[in-house]
This record gives structure tokens, sequence and C-alpha cells, in this order.
């Protein structure tokens, strides 16, 4: 099993729901992202997941947008991104690290020596957003002969035959977008959530992690009991984004422990 599969397992073992934190890797500014990494895993996150900057990042609303043009100002690139990781594993060898981003940077790195990369930095999972599962069963197993999980997103749109071939091509776990539209775009209806995830399970084995427009430590628990694990990432930007840089840590580590109690209770 692969560190995600595991971390999940167990969680599932004593009925807990996991808490998959994004965070785009040199928002607000590159020297604040490994610490950033680690004040989540003190507010309680279970996986990390942490995203390549993209200058069309085409899934992601205005806040992940910002973020990205904010980080790309730095020059921050997806060397940079496995840089952040590695100095993250030098100190903390367990939390699972899933790098979400777009095809271009890894096409532009090669993907045989984006993988590499990525297993020697300690990568657990990658989320390609326009890599469509239909067309990547090459990639998903090469990743999966590293040791490491191809992620792949499900939609409210998403047919049957989509669902299937993610079930079939898919590791670690299951991504499903709670909305039609972008991140952090409008407000959760959990009872399609619900009817959704039940369709998806019918298919699928793994776990799965529903985001997309996950705002608060209320919505965090309704979705929590439809789901195996909560992914929350542009309410995190935005704390970010209106807090002073110095106080940037303890507040994103204040702001997901409030969501972590949530799940818990």
């Amino acid at each position: 099993m692969s560190r995600i599969q595991t971390t999940l397992a167990a969680l599932a073992a004593i009925h807990k729901k996991g808490l998959i934190p994004f965070i785009t890797a040199g928002d607000p500014a590159p020297e604040l992202t490994v610490p950033l990494m680690h004040a989540l895993v003190r507010g309680g996150a279970d996986i990390l997941e942490l995203g390549v900057p993209f200058s069309d990042p085409m899934a992601e609303g205005p806040v992940i947008q910002r973020a990205c043009e904010r980080a790309l100002k730095f020059g921050v690139s997806l060397h940079d991104v496995l840089a952040y990781v590695r100095q993250f594993r030098q100190t903390d060898s367990s939390t699972p690290v899933v790098l979400m981003g777009y095809a271009n940077p890894l096409e532009r790195m090669g993907v045989d020596a984006f993988i590499a990369a990525a297993k020697e930095a300690g990568v657990d999972g990658s989320i390609v957003v326009d890599y469509p599962p239909e067309e990547c069963e090459e990639f998903a197993q090469k990743m999966q002969a590293n040791g490491m999980d191809p992620i792949f997103l499900l939609a409210p749109t998403s047919t049957e035959e989509r669902i299937a071939q993610v079930a079939k091509v898919g590791g670690g776990f299951t991504y499903y977008v709670s909305l039609k539209g972008v991140t952090g775009a409008a407000n959760i209806d959990t009872s399609e959530v619900a009817a959704k995830v039940a369709a998806i399970r019918k298919h699928v084995k793994l776990p799965i992690g529903v985001g997309f427009g996950i705002r608060d430590a209320a919505t965090a628990k309704a979705v929590a009991q439809v789901s195996d694990a909560v992914v929350i990432g542009s309410r995190i930007i935005q704390e970010l984004e209106n807090t002073p840089r110095e106080q940037a840590v303890a507040a994103v580590e204040s702001f997901l422990s409030g969501i972590r109690k949530a799940l818990d209770e």
C-alpha cells in the first residue's frame, strides 16, 4: 500500500475522516511554503496537497488563480516545488504529499524525469488536472510502479464510463469535485454530493475525497458524513491573503485546527 492508502486506511479503522488542505507552492512567498506545510500538519492535516503554480489553471477559481500569479512572479517552478517537498521530508517522513497541477510543466520536464524526481523528493501522488484518465494509462502505471498514486478528478457531470475508467487507473483516493465550475465558487448541496458519492462507490473502491467549495467547519463536517476525506483549498488561500505575512503560518494552523476539531466531534 502507498503512504496515501495507508494513511486513509488507518483513519477509517478508527472511524475518522481525512483532512486534505491545499496551498499553492510559493504563495505568499517561497520561503513560507515549507513552514506552511508543517503548520498544516500541526493543524491536523492527514495529507497535504501542494499546488504547482501554472499560468492557466483552468480548474481554479479567482482565489487560487491569484495564488498562482503571485508564485509565478517569484519564478517558482516545478523544480522548486519538488525542492520544497524534499526540504519538508527532512523533518516529516510520514505525511503524504500530493502535487496538484497541469500537464504543461510536467511535459516540459518529461514524464519519466518527473516521476524519478518526484519519487526522489518524497512525493506520494499527483493530480494532473488536464490528463484525461482515458489517455494516460501509461503514466498511471509508471506512477504506481514507482510507489506513487495517480489521483483523478470526478465531477457532478461525470458519466458511468468516466467513473469506471477512473476506478481502473486511479490510485490513492478519488477526488470528487462537488461543484459544476471552478474551485471556491459556490455553496455545496450536501444531498447532491451524497447521491453522487454513492453512485461513484458502485465502481470505485478507493477512498473518496470531496473538495471545491468547502469553506467552513460546518460544511466540512457535513461533507465528511458522506465521504472519506475533505479537501479544502481556496479558503486557506484567502486566509493567507487576509493575514500579514509574518502571521501567516500561525493563522493557517489555527484555521485548520478548527476544521479538524469539527471533523472529529
